[in-house]
């Protein structure tokens, strides 16, 4: 298991050479241990700090960062709505890796069902062609994840720029 139990952190300190991120997502869940499981073990993130009485964690992964906090925690919440499943229609987290496939095959292994199964595509940029490799999969509460992997740059096939008359 690659995450540690909450309250489990060996120390109070913040890991070795952890740099803070300028945006954070903080996302309710409905069973914070279920969540871990599936961002930590299946998805390669690690617990930079939690606060096991409020049922909360701050997860890292080279740099991308996301927080946990499960919905019946003791604290305040910031919910604009009621919380109905799945959580977060609307959105979707695109996260960077060097390498997708070896998340895809912990997920497959896990038979972890896909959203969107392993895909090679190409977005226009202005006169460029931006590759990725991705896949999509849905966390626990329904949080819709995009894993992608960098392909690099190719000019645009067809440009297409907007008469701005």
């Amino acid at each position: 298991m690659v995450h540690l139990l909450l309250g489990e952190m060996s120390s109070s300190a913040l890991p070795i050479g952890f740099t803070w991120a300028t945006m954070v997502p903080e996302l309710l869940v409905s069973d914070l241990n279920r969540s871990l499981h599936f961002w930590c073990d299946l998805c390669g993130f690690v617990v930079a700090y939690d606060r096991p009485e409020d049922r909360f964690a701050y997860l890292d992964r080279s740099g991308c960062q996301i927080m946990l906090e499960e919905t019946m925690a003791p604290g305040r919440h910031w919910t604009t709505a009621p919380l109905e499943q799945p959580f977060g229609r609307g959105i979707n987290f695109q996260i960077t890796v060097n390498d997708v496939k070896p998340i895809l095959a912990a997920l497959l292994s896990a038979q972890w069902p896909l959203f969107l199964g392993l895909e090679e595509i190409w977005y226009r940029a202005g006169s460029s062609e931006v590759g990725s490799q991705q896949f999509l999969v849905q966390d626990p509460d329904g949080y819709l994840v995009r894993f992608s992997q960098g392909l690099g740059l190719r000019p645009a096939i067809k440009a297409v720029f907007p008469d701005r008359g």
